[in-house]
């Protein structure tokens, strides 16, 4: 089983993850704020593959680079394609097992939307919707997903560089801090300990 740090405040030395299935983003939260991050892609020419280069750098990384006391990171959720969340849980299963082994017990997690919107960046209104398609008229369905996405992915940057004064151009990095700015903030429910 997991150990879990004391309930209280968020461990002095956090690493959040935000894991796909080509890369795992990192930022380490030292005392509160993202003082080290990244990202490392996974290579491999199926999930299998990629899945074992993943636990190799996963693990080559917790154990030589990062000196972390806990990890959080993004819960997986059901996408529209039932074979990318099986991908991605595969991914964060190796991950995990190579935080475990390097000697970090304490593992918290958090959904997407949780920490989203914790950081002020909530799904797309309706109004916000309707003045996009205002705005850029006659595009595709496709095109405005796209946008949307884009347009949230930008938020979470613009957020990272005001509240800790970081420019971060890359989405995924941009999404580890904000993951790791709610869980010292949240810490008990990132492990699952009632407040």
């Amino acid at each position: 089983m997991i150990d879990k740090l004391l309930k209280g405040e968020a461990p002095k030395r956090l690493c959040a993850i935000d894991a796909s299935t080509n890369s795992i983003a990192y930022a380490l939260y030292i005392n509160g704020k993202p003082e080290e991050f990244g990202k490392f892609n996974f290579e491999g020419r199926d999930i299998y593959e990629k899945v074992g280069d993943a636990a190799r750098k996963s693990l080559s990384y917790f154990t030589n680079i990062v000196s972390a006391d806990a990890i959080v990171i993004e819960h997986t959720v059901f996408m529209n394609s039932p074979k990318t969340a099986a991908d991605l849980a595969l991914v964060q299963g190796a991950l995990l097992g190579s935080a475990y082994i390097s000697g970090i017990k304490t593992i918290g997690k958090v959904s997407p939307i949780t920490w989203q919107s914790y950081i002020g960046n909530k799904k797309i209104s309706k109004e916000e919707k309707e003045s996009i398609i205002k705005r850029y008229p006659d595009k595709s369905l496709s095109w405005y997903k796209t946008f949307e996405r884009n347009l949230r992915k930008q938020r979470t940057i613009d957020f990272v560089e005001f509240e800790y004064k970081r420019s971060i151009q890359d989405h995924d990095v941009a999404d580890a801090c904000g993951i790791g700015h709610w869980a010292v903030n949240n810490w008990n429910k990132a492990i699952g300990v009632d407040n």
